[in-house]
């Protein structure tokens, strides 16, 4: 058996085993999910709006992104965020949320390696490229937008 027919047996063999799911179901559960949480957020910025009138829109913004990531993370360690993330799909991971579970949960799984090589070492394990590479081509654009 040549090495083509293998992988074309293989192939076939994982569609078979892999769980059919539907695309419109995974879309309306990411859009239930990512909108709730956007929805609490709305919701937060409004309540400052309303009982502190003289905040700032930029301060307003900031409390309900700590307030997103604070709940985030509560739930990561009660394990909840995982079934609402099995759920939602990508809806947990476009807003802030998805970031502050990579972190958490990263903090959680390494613990038992210590504070320094553990939580402190690998708690970016997951967000640490993307903060990398964030600056990096912030720092990028940035001198371009310089030059030109």
């Amino acid at each position: 058996m040549n090495k083509k027919l293998r992988n074309e047996n293989y192939i076939r063999y994982v569609e078979r085993k892999s769980p059919k799911s539907s695309w419109f179901k995974s879309l309306f559960h990411a859009f239930l999910v990512g909108g709730a949480i956007c929805v609490f957020g709305q919701m937060v910025s409004d309540i400052l709006k309303s009982y502190f009138p003289l905040m700032d829109l930029l301060t307003i913004g900031a409390w309900a992104s700590v307030s997103i990531i604070v709940i985030t993370i509560i739930l990561t360690g009660l394990g909840v965020f995982d079934r609402i993330a099995r759920f939602g799909g990508a809806g947990t991971v476009v807003p802030i949320s998805g970031f502050a579970n990579s972190i958490a949960s990263c903090a959680i799984e390494f613990k038992k390696e210590g504070l320094v090589f553990g939580l402190g070492a690998k708690m970016f394990y997951i967000a640490g490229p993307v903060i990398a590479n964030g600056v990096l081509f912030s720092l990028i654009v940035g001198l371009i937008s310089l030059i030109f």
